[in-house]
């Protein structure tokens, strides 16, 4: 059996393993950076792809479902994410091959009636989940007498709009979780975003900072959210992403309250924050929307601040952003 491999595939042998994946019933996603496809006789026996550190569009012919291709599909898939120093790997699959993906080392973290995400650490999410709470070091915050919410933000960058969210948020419960993405998939890095949001809350005792990490709003639980200019919001499904949420740290960390943002403009995460409504009650947790911080009858937000940005425009930038991310966004410009 011949092995294949693309970066990504193109031309004839991607139209191939489109139609392969669509007879096994699923839709290939063109941002897979590798694919590869065992091939018997000029047919596809079985492929997979890799997209960072997802293992995804999984398929093994009904011909060849004995002869352990999907062993040897993520196998390839693994040593293509070490080349790229990717350990810590995902992998989306049907919640029906949830025994065969584990016996090839992967193990559950959350499942919906769709799509099943695993990890190739067995304590993987258990561990991240425990890292927050030792990090977080406060204990009288950890074990709150009353409510305990928490806000999923990306904050790209962090603006008024950010910080009137969670002052808003915080007076509504004993201690507020904040989750700030961990992708760098943004204009921001990762690392700026959270000390942009640490200084930005240092005046509100009861709010925690956290790195959401690989497990909420990620490439593996959420990955439109970050391609929102190419997907239509009525194709995506964020109960992946919820679920998680809901599954492992809110449970964990006693979270009864999710805030939001009242969102009129993305359309993308007006969704989201309409699938959060329909799901998370089902768990004890109330999901509370909050109005917008308005300037000028406008909302203010971290797009209008980049497209000052832009336009060099920082006297405006500075009415819309704390004096630390006016700071950064100053000396950035001075640097760049």
């Amino acid at each position: 059996m011949e092995t294949r491999t693309g970066f990504p595939f193109r031309g004839k042998l991607l139209d191939e393993l489109i139609s392969f994946l669509a007879h096994n019933g699923l839709k290939y996603d063109t941002r897979a950076a590798y694919s590869i496809c065992l091939v018997e006789d000029d047919r596809i026996a079985a492929t997979g792809s890799l997209d960072g550190n997802v293992l995804k569009c999984i398929a093994v012919s009904k011909d060849f479902q004995e002869g352990g291709l999907a062993a040897r599909i993520v196998s390839g898939l693994i040593d293509e994410a070490a080349r790229n120093g990717v350990f810590h790997l995902f992998l989306f699959t049907k919640p029906e091959n949830d025994t065969l993906f584990g016996s090839l080392g992967f193990y559950i973290i959350s499942k919906t009636a769709d799509v099943l995400l695993m990890e190739n650490k067995k304590s993987g999410i258990a561990d991240f989940v425990e890292s927050l709470q030792i990090s977080a070091g406060n204990s009288s915050l950890m074990t709150p007498n009353g409510e305990t919410g928490a806000i999923v933000m990306n904050c790209n960058p962090f603006t008024n709009g950010h910080q009137y969210l969670i002052e808003t948020a915080a007076k509504q419960c004993a201690v507020l979780h904040i989750f700030v993405v961990s992708e760098n998939k943004s204009a921001f890095p990762a690392g700026v975003r959270y000390d942009l949001v640490k200084a930005g809350t240092s005046h509100i005792p009861n709010a925690l900072i956290h790195p959401a990490g690989p497990y909420l709003v990620s490439a593996a639980t959420f990955p439109d959210y970050f391609f929102k200019e190419t997907v239509s919001p009525q194709t995506i499904n964020t109960t992946l992403d919820l679920t998680v949420f809901a599954e492992h740290f809110a449970k964990h960390l006693g979270i009864t309250r999710r805030f939001v943002g009242i969102e009129p403009f993305d359309e993308v995460t007006a969704k989201y924050n309409r699938q959060m409504k329909e799901l998370l009650p089902h768990y004890g947790i109330e999901v509370i929307e909050i109005d917008r911080l308005e300037q000028g009858g406008k909302a203010v937000s971290a797009s209008r601040v980049r497209e000052l940005l832009a336009e060099g425009k920082m006297d405006e930038i500075r009415t819309m952003v704390p004096e630390a991310t006016f700071d950064f966004l100053m000396n950035r410009g001075l640097k760049e």
